[in-house]
């Protein structure tokens, strides 16, 4: 599928009308607690295809729901790495792909930039309030990988650099890299500006958390990197993740987001196994197998399925 197809089924900005919805929370393993648009009315019968984002992480969790859907009876199909939020939620709406990997405030931040709400419950709430009609969010899970804003302990040092705030007293000096959209994102350069004050030198198009922008930080290229929480080389290399007292990145749970037309028990329940197993520490784990170890996204996610009972056993 090419990008020009993908972005055939963008969609009118139109919101659902307000309701009243539960989190959604690790605990509905039996289909309930789902938060959105649906009726419930949806099948999986003809299959589900699941498209992920274009960073390591993003496509583990896609290989993890086909996992456990194909454990359930469902038939899979993954299309990995089709590229950014902008591109994936479109072609979610438009039915090029069914179900798709999201984080809680990343989405909800996409979908209404002015939202507030920072609780798991409460995004939870938000987002079936945001999403487009047709869409829906399935409980969230234990999982959480939250952006987060780097900086070399040189650097830190050298500035005293500690919390995000700190950015602003050496405006129009710093350059700052991240993936391209970073740049109009509330959680990136608008968010920075508006909550602290913070104004870049330049910003440096990279990538996700991913081997440019870590690269770009290593050499000094860039000075702040936006990484993910989950990425093994913030520990590893001993970079600081600058405080965020104001609260301007949200909480990052991992949330199935799918299309009404196959939500149904048979999904929920699966994917709501998989919320309730799969930890922030084993998901780091995982990243750190398919980024260091340089193994398959897909094979990563299966051998660790079949190890927690949740993937089809071979016969």
């Amino acid at each position: 599928m090419n990008r020009r197809a993908l972005l055939g089924g963008l969609f009118a900005a139109a919101s659902v009308p307000a309701l009243a919805a539960c989190s959604g929370g690790i605990t509905s393993l039996d289909g309930d607690g789902a938060a959105g648009t649906g009726t419930g009315a949806g099948s999986s019968a003809d299959g589900i295809i699941i498209g992920t984002a274009n960073f390591t992480e993003n496509q583990i969790l896609g290989f993890l729901y086909a996992a456990v859907l194909q454990a359930a009876g469902v038939k899979t199909t993954v299309r990995p790495n089709l590229g950014t939020r902008e591109i994936l939620i479109p072609a979610l709406r438009g039915g090029d792909i069914d179900l798709l990997p999201e984080y809680q405030g990343a989405l909800l931040h996409y979908l209404d930039p002015k939202a507030k709400a920072t609780e798991e419950g409460e995004m939870q709430n938000a987002l079936a309030i945001a999403l487009p009609q047709g869409l829906q969010v399935l409980p969230y899970g234990m999982a959480e990988d939250s952006d987060a804003f780097a900086v070399t302990r040189e650097t830190a040092a050298r500035y005293g650099l500690k919390s995000l705030g700190d950015l602003a007293k050496q405006n129009g000096k710093l350059v700052i890299g991240a993936a391209p959209e970073v740049k109009k994102r509330v959680v990136g350069v608008i968010g920075l500006k508006d909550a602290y004050g913070v104004e870049f030198k330049e910003f440096k198009s990279l990538d996700s958390s991913g081997p440019l922008v870590k690269g770009a930080l290593k050499k000094g290229d860039v000075d702040v990197a936006n990484l993910f929480t989950t990425d093994t080389d913030i520990v590893a290399e001993g970079w600081v993740v600058l405080a965020d007292p104001k609260n301007l990145i949200p909480g990052q749970h991992v949330v199935p987001l799918i299309a009404d037309r196959k939500a149904d028990s048979t999904v929920r329940r699966a994917l709501a196994r998989l919320g309730a197993v799969l930890t922030t520490e084993q998901l780091t784990e995982l990243n750190r197998q398919a980024d260091k170890d340089k193994k398959d996204p897909e094979d990563v996610a299966n051998a660790w399925a079949k190890q927690h009972g949740l993937a089809k056993q071979a016969s």
